[in-house]
């Protein structure tokens, strides 16, 4: 298996968000979507992944109405997407994805993290590069070979295909995510959710305190109502 595999297989044993929070999450994930291209899921390719991925996270069908049918209101301020790289304790690199419609409190919150958990923010680009961008989608996998996706799927981008629980996850570079989701949607393979991750090129092995160090920034960051995704290179 590839990288793609062992840091999925990281990220399911880490402690996820109480569900109020995803569905915050992606609430403004919606708000971005519907702003950008449209309340009509049907010719609004993003906003259609998101419906798939509040459907997978068991948000309830009235709250993603509700969601769409707000963010379709000319009062409902849109978010601004904004990416913070910087160093938790011991050396391990971090990436905030965040999304907020308050640029100065979520700089001035963010930089307070990192500051009192003895972190350092960093500049733009002094982070990310250390960082694949990928996309990926895990589709149901009744009836389908994950071999003969992999080799399907190659000339779209298609790096890794592993089996993850029921289904089928793909992993590809960020910029082959519309392709692929044609692609698929062509092919009426169900879609279960989409989404993108930032995978380190290399882990830094931190021991046990350390480890309990740099947790405590990651957590104070991840509470943070403004933070969409937090990615780093510490090995789990």
């Amino acid at each position: 298996m590839g990288r793609a595999f062992e840091f999925r297989k990281a990220r399911k044993l880490k402690r996820w968000s109480a569900m109020s929070k995803t569905f915050t999450r992606l609430g403004k994930d919606i708000v971005m979507a519907v702003k950008e291209n449209g309340p009509d899921p049907s010719t609004n390719s993003k906003l259609r992944a998101v419906v798939q991925n509040a459907k997978a996270a068991n948000m309830p069908k009235d709250n993603i109405e509700r969601a769409i049918k707000r963010a379709s209101e000319k009062n409902q301020d849109n978010y601004k997407e904004i990416l913070f790289e910087g160093y938790a304790p011991h050396g391990v690199a971090v990436l905030v994805e965040t999304a907020t419609d308050n640029n100065t409190r979520t700089v001035a919150n963010i930089r307070s993290y990192f500051n009192k958990h003895e972190g350092n923010l960093g500049t733009s680009g002094s982070v990310s590069f250390m960082f694949d961008h990928t996309c990926n989608f895990r589709i149901n996998k009744d009836g389908l070979d994950s071999e003969e996706i992999e080799l399907d799927f190659i000339d779209f981008g298609v790096e890794e295909v592993f089996i993850d629980d029921n289904d089928i996850l793909i992993y590809a570079p960020f910029e082959y995510f519309g392709e692929i989701q044609s692609e698929l949607e062509k092919r009426k393979i169900e879609i279960v959710s989409s989404g993108f991750d930032r995978i380190p090129n290399t882990f830094k092995e931190v021991n046990d305190e350390q480890k309990t160090e740099i947790e405590k920034l990651l957590e104070k960051i991840e509470d943070d109502d403004d933070v969409q995704n937090v990615y780093h290179s510490m090995k789990e």
